[in-house]
C-alpha cells in the first residue's frame, strides 16, 4: 500500500465526516486527495481503522489490474455526493424528509454482508467469549461498505445543527462541534487556528507601522 501523501486528517469528531475531509489543503501549497488511487484508498481505510489490515492485504492481492483504482473512483463519487447532502443541511437538525435524499446511501448499505460471530477474545487471565461483528469481503468493491456504515452512523448519531465548516480562509474541512458552548471555529488550531492568528497579528503590525 505504497503512497506519497502525508498522514490523513482525522479532526472532524466523526469518521463519516472525516471521509469528506479526505480531500483537503492541509498546507498553503496544494490540495491533497487521499483517495486519488487504489493505494490511497487502502491507506486511508487503514488509518481510519475501518478495515482490518489482513483484509486490505488480501483484497489488494486478489484485485485485478486497475480494479482498486476504479473502487477509489467510486469512493470519490460517494464522497462528493455526500458532501452535497451535508453542505445543504449543516447548521440544522435533520428531518424525516431528509431520508429520501439518502437513497444512494441506503442502496450501498443493502449490498453489505455483515454478520456477527461468537468468538473467544483475549481477556487476560480469563479469556472471554464475545459477539464480534464481521462481514464477507467478496471483492474490492466491498471496501465501500464500512465507509457507508460510517456515513450512516454520522447521519443517525450526530446533530447536524453542530456540523460546521472551518472558518479558515480557503479551508474546506468540516467538523462536528462537540465543545462546551459550541464555540469551535477551526478544523484545528495547528492547521487554521494558528495560521489565522498569525495573519491577524501581521495585519495589526502593518497597520501600526503605517500610522
Amino acid at each position: 500500500m505504497a503512497h506519497e501523501h502525508p498522514p490523513a486528517l482525522f479532526i472532524a469528531g466523526s469518521i463519516g465526516l472525516d471521509f469528506l475531509n479526505s480531500v483537503a489543503t492541509p498546507t498553503a501549497d496544494a490540495q491533497v486527495d487521499w483517495l486519488d488511487s487504489g493505494d490511497g484508498l487502502l491507506a486511508w481505510l487503514a488509518q481510519a481503522h475501518l478495515v482490518p489490515a489482513s483484509t486490505l492485504d488480501a483484497l489488494q492481492a486478489q484485485a485485478m489490474p486497475g480494479e482498486l483504482d476504479r473502487v477509489a473512483a467510486q469512493a470519490r463519487s460517494l464522497r462528493e455526493w455526500f458532501r452535497t447532502f451535508v453542505h445543504a443541511r449543516k447548521g440544522r437538525r435533520l428531518a424525516a424528509d431528509d431520508v429520501r435524499a439518502l437513497e444512494p446511501l441506503n442502496s450501498l448499505l443493502q449490498r453489505d454482508e455483515a454478520f456477527s460471530q461468537v468468538t473467544a477474545v483475549d481477556g487476560g487471565e480469563r479469556p472471554a467469549i464475545a459477539l464480534q461483528p464481521t462481514r464477507r469481503w467478496r471483492s474490492p468493491e466491498s471496501l465501500l461498505l464500512p465507509i457507508g456504515q460510517a456515513l450512516a452512523r454520522f447521519v443517525c448519531d450526530e446533530d447536524f445543527a453542530q456540523v460546521k465548516a472551518c472558518e479558515g480562509p480557503n479551508c474546506t474541512l468540516m467538523f462536528v462541534d462537540h465543545t462546551r458552548g459550541y464555540k469551535r471555529r477551526w478544523c484545528s488550531m495547528a492547521i487554521c487556528g494558528n495560521r489565522t492568528k498569525a495573519a491577524t497579528h501581521r495585519k495589526r503590525l502593518k497597520a501600526t507601522h503605517e500610522t
